[in-house]
């Protein structure tokens, strides 16, 4: 857990369409009509209603992201984002990647949302390298957070404990060294 002003950032082995926060971020494809992994998971829970809004929008391009209603989820939105197929770093993944969570961060605070989970964009199907995807993700959002003066938590949803010690050790890596005292 790293907490910089108003707000936490912590790691949790959970499955995220359980989380009771103001938005879950889902790893969408750019049809944002439902697939596998998180996707397909966040589709199921939400009910079919989340796929009727979902083929409003017209689809989404890699890097950006899109709000929708959560529906049956405990969150009340969902931010859909569309992270880079890793395709060996030289086809601008990692700036794809920093731009979702940035993307994600901002669609959060144009609907004011004070808590927000994200899951790990593109580290499944899509093979992005799991220890640069960590580094980005919480690097990006830590460079957001002087523009999220709402933002209070936000939570790195980890899908198994492996990526979970990923998310800790990162974290624990941008904590400030006690002082010493005088």
């Amino acid at each position: 857990m790293l907490s910089i002003d108003r707000c936490t950032l912590e790691a949790r082995v959970a499955d995220i369409t359980t989380l009771d926060v103001d938005a879950i971020v889902n790893a969408a494809n750019s049809s944002l009509l439902g697939g596998g992994g998180v996707d397909g998971a966040i589709h199921r829970a939400a009910g079919k209603e989340l796929l009727r809004e979902c083929e409003m929008l017209g689809g989404c391009a890699t890097g950006d992201a899109k709000l929708t209603r959560g529906h049956r989820l405990p969150a009340r939105y969902v931010i859909h984002a569309v992270g880079p197929v890793w395709r060996g770093g030289t086809h601008g993944e990692p700036d794809l990647l920093a731009s979702c969570y940035q993307r994600s961060l901002e669609v959060a605070r144009e609907a004011n949302c004070a808590s927000i989970a994200f899951p790990a964009i593109s580290c499944g199907i899509y093979r992005f390298p799991a220890d640069q995807a960590v580094r980005i993700a919480v690097e990006t959002v830590l460079e957001n957070l002087p523009r999220m003066p709402q933002l209070e938590s936000v939570i790195f949803a980890c899908f198994d404990h492996a990526m979970f010690e990923r998310y800790e050790a990162e974290l624990k890596s941008r904590q400030a060294p006690p002082s010493k005292p005088v």
